[in-house]
């Protein structure tokens, strides 16, 4: 009877277990044909084929203005400061004289030298007479050969007695030339140094004149910059053929200033210690109202990177295992892959490493595609600011729409409130 009982147990306990088995396994079937049943369908998103490409880059470098023909006007002579012929902080052109250090003097001095110097030519013109009489007496034998030689040797000092006496008619009128402080290039002048009665030596500082137009930066450059930079020049383009911009911050609410130029110059080494190239622009500033001194960013037109891979920033989104891009599989099925990111250029990231040519990249909007998504191709037009704009746009009226319907539930349910209270109130 023991035995009879295990094995009738036995025999229940085996048909539960295929029962449950069974039942599993029905739902399991019942669960995965539900699921295909409710699959999406294919999401229709921008795809586009990976290949190298050259791309421009938007890039600015942190720089202040100069003039390059700024000038700071020194006394070549010494003197009393007798006269300022300018008004501080005005415009002053070429040439125009600014201070007067006691001209009077210097041209009293110029008058003597031309008097010292035509006494020498009188002198001269005595001694050349005497030496070609000398010489003819000397052809008759009517005087010694002494004579003669004295009479030449009387000539040549004569000669460099002219010669000296130039020398120095011409020197006091370059003295009298720097009495009058003229202005080598024309800009604003500033305050005046010394005043007028004042005592000048030689070297004193008087006044700064600083051209307004054009004005000049001065900047470092990333060495890849650099590198790229040159290799455009190598292909035909000059220096002055590379475009430049600057943009002035504006102040006081106040739009930001801009003014266009050229490059100017290209350094042909590299910084020890920064690891940068030098390089200048120059800006026309016609009107002035960009002043030296001012801290702006330039930025270089036409800087490239060739050859390289690049997608639409906003196709790049963050993964377990960093930057990702999504990529389709022959069943156009979303599949992540890690990237490694360079620059950006505008609306371009541009990837080192993780794309391979003729790889279909999702370049739509990624919020809600992950890994096996069901992707319907659609053609990008390359416009990569325009996707940007898409996705912005759409984004915002996602936060609307999410605005409203929060505004909505808020209203109905201090409604709902309102209407309990009443019902209180009237039960009451």
């Amino acid at each position: 009877m023991k035995k009879m009982f295990y094995g009738a147990r036995s025999a229940l306990l085996v048909a539960g277990v295929s029962a449950l088995l069974v039942a599993c396994g029905q739902e399991e079937q019942a669960e995965q044909q539900s699921s295909e049943q409710q699959e999406a369908p294919p999401r229709p998103v921008e795809v586009m084929e990976a290949e190298r490409q050259d791309l421009p880059l938007d890039k600015t470098y942190s720089s202040l203005l100069r003039s390059d023909e700024e000038v700071t006007l020194v006394t070549r002579v010494s003197g009393y400061l007798e006269e300022r012929h300018f008004e501080p902080g005005g415009f002053v052109e070429e040439g125009e004289r600014l201070y007067s250090i006691e001209p009077d003097v210097y041209r009293a001095t110029v008058n003597q030298r031309e008097a010292d110097l035509q006494s020498a030519q009188a002198e001269l013109s005595r001694a050349q007479r005497d030496a070609e009489r000398f010489e003819r007496l000397l052809s008759q034998n009517s005087v010694s050969r002494q004579e003669y030689d004295q009479a030449r040797a009387d000539l040549g000092v004569a000669q460099a007695s002219v010669a000296q006496a130039s020398a120095s008619l011409e020197s006091a009128q370059i003295d009298l030339d720097y009495a009058e402080v003229t202005a080598p290039v024309g800009g604003m002048i500033s305050l005046s140094e010394v005043n007028v009665g004042n005592f000048v030596e030689s070297g004193t500082e008087l006044a700064t004149i600083t051209p307004l137009d054009p004005l000049e930066v001065r900047f470092q450059m990333p060495q890849n910059d650099a590198f790229e930079l040159r290799r455009q020049l190598r292909e035909g383009e000059s220096v002055e053929d590379i475009g430049a911009s600057l943009t002035l911050p504006g102040r006081g609410g106040e739009q930001d200033s801009s003014l266009e130029g050229r490059l100017e110059y290209l350094g042909s080494r590299v910084s020890d210690s920064t690891s940068t190239v030098q390089a200048s622009a120059t800006f026309d500033n016609p009107d002035g109202d960009i002043l030296p001194g001012q801290f702006v960013r330039v930025r270089i037109d036409g800087l490239k990177r060739y050859d390289v891979y690049a997608v639409p920033e906003i196709a790049v989104t963050q993964g377990l295992m960093g930057p990702q891009v999504f990529v389709l599989d022959e069943d156009d099925r979303a599949r992540s892959r890690t990237v490694s990111l360079g620059e950006v250029a505008g609306p371009w990231q541009i990837l080192r490493d993780g794309l391979e040519e003729g790889d279909r990249v999702v370049v739509g909007d990624p919020a809600g595609i992950e890994p096996g998504t069901a992707i319907d191709p659609q053609p990008f037009d390359g416009d990569a600011d325009e996707v940007v704009e898409n996705v912005e746009e759409e984004q915002a009226e996602q936060e609307e729409e999410a605005a409203e319907q929060a505004e909505q539930a808020q209203g109905g349910g201090a409604g709902g409130g309102e209407e309990s209270e009443e019902e209180g109130d009237s039960s009451q």
